[in-house]
């Protein structure tokens, strides 16, 4: 099942990644519920007030996706509706009825993957675990691995009668601009940016407002976590570790992970997961909040004893 990856053993959830063979072996499971979360981020209208605009990316997965997956609209489905900021967390009702509807039940094994970058994938696991579902895996190499091993594939949609899900929100997946004010400066929390380096600096523009960082916090982009050379599938789990722990990230600290919309960190988050870290939360507003708000502390150029 692992073919040729680390020992799945040294994780601390392994069922909650689901390597390409063992996927295609399950295909046509009565409780297996593929789901393809892609979602591609396009540059926003003219006078927008979005960093971004988002498209599902429904129309690739109507001309071929693993079969028997379902199709999941991030933003359209589970998303709060009443927020300019994308992506936020809707409230339990919302995210119950758009699993239900697409026959996710309380009983089923969820696979996610996406086409582009696993955090769309990541992202849903993180949710589905906040609202208490813990029977959820990540396809490692996501859509790209499936393809390129020669994997079967359909256009037919996936179809499942209406379920039943229970939405039973855990308390601190999910934290706020204020929390993060709160934690500023405190030496047991560790904040974590997943944006690529050049952000985090604040060299150049940004499509979320003002450039810079949450002052205090390291980087370990979620680029960094992933293996190019494998389609994308996730670093080793000693190469995360090494990268988390030289960021001054240990697993005593209170880990407080951001990027721009809180998709991003997520990979971070889930690697952490794995790796044991106990005390893991997701600041969801991200840098499409903070950076918006000009009576927020914001940070830029290199941090002391930071070379580059």
């Amino acid at each position: 099942m692992t073919e040729g990856r680390t020992d799945l053993s040294t994780w601390r959830e392994p069922q909650a990644l689901i390597e390409t063979g063992a996927l295609e072996a399950m295909l046509g499971a009565p409780a297996l519920r593929i789901v393809d979360c892609t979602t591609w981020l396009k540059p926003a209208e003219p006078g927008d007030d979005a960093p971004y605009r988002v498209v599902p990316g429904r129309a690739e997965y109507d001309a071929e996706h693993i079969p028997g997956a379902l199709f999941l609209d991030i933003q359209g489905q589970i998303s709060d509706p009443d927020t300019r900021l994308k992506f936020m967390a809707p409230d339990a009702e919302r995210f119950a009825g758009a699993m239900g509807a697409l026959g996710i039940g309380d009983d089923c094994r969820v696979v996610l993957y996406s086409a582009g970058s696993v955090m769309w994938a990541t992202r849903v696991w993180w949710m589905l675990r906040a609202f208490g579902f813990d029977r959820a895996a990540v396809l490692d190499g996501g859509w790209e691995k499936w393809q390129a091993e020669g994997r079967p594939v359909s256009a037919e949609p996936g179809r499942h009668p209406p379920a039943r899900f229970t939405a039973t929100p855990k308390p601190g997946r999910f934290v706020d601009r204020d929390h993060v004010l709160s934690r500023l400066g405190d030496a047991g929390t560790a904040a974590v940016n997943a944006l690529a380096p050049e952000f985090h600096l604040g060299e150049g523009p940004s499509r979320y407002g003002r450039p810079g960082r949450i002052p205090g916090s390291v980087n370990v982009p979620a680029a960094s976590l992933l293996d190019p050379s494998s389609n994308g599938a996730f670093v080793p789990l000693e190469e995360a570790r090494r990268l988390h722990e030289e960021a001054g990230i240990t697993p005593d600290r209170h880990v407080v992970a951001y990027c721009g919309g809180g998709i991003s960190a997520t990979v971070g988050l889930f690697l952490l997961h794995q790796l044991g870290y106990r005390d893991l939360t997701l600041y969801d507003g991200s840098m499409g909040e903070w950076a918006h708000d000009p009576d927020l502390p914001i940070e830029t150029g290199p941090q002391t004893g930071e070379t580059r």
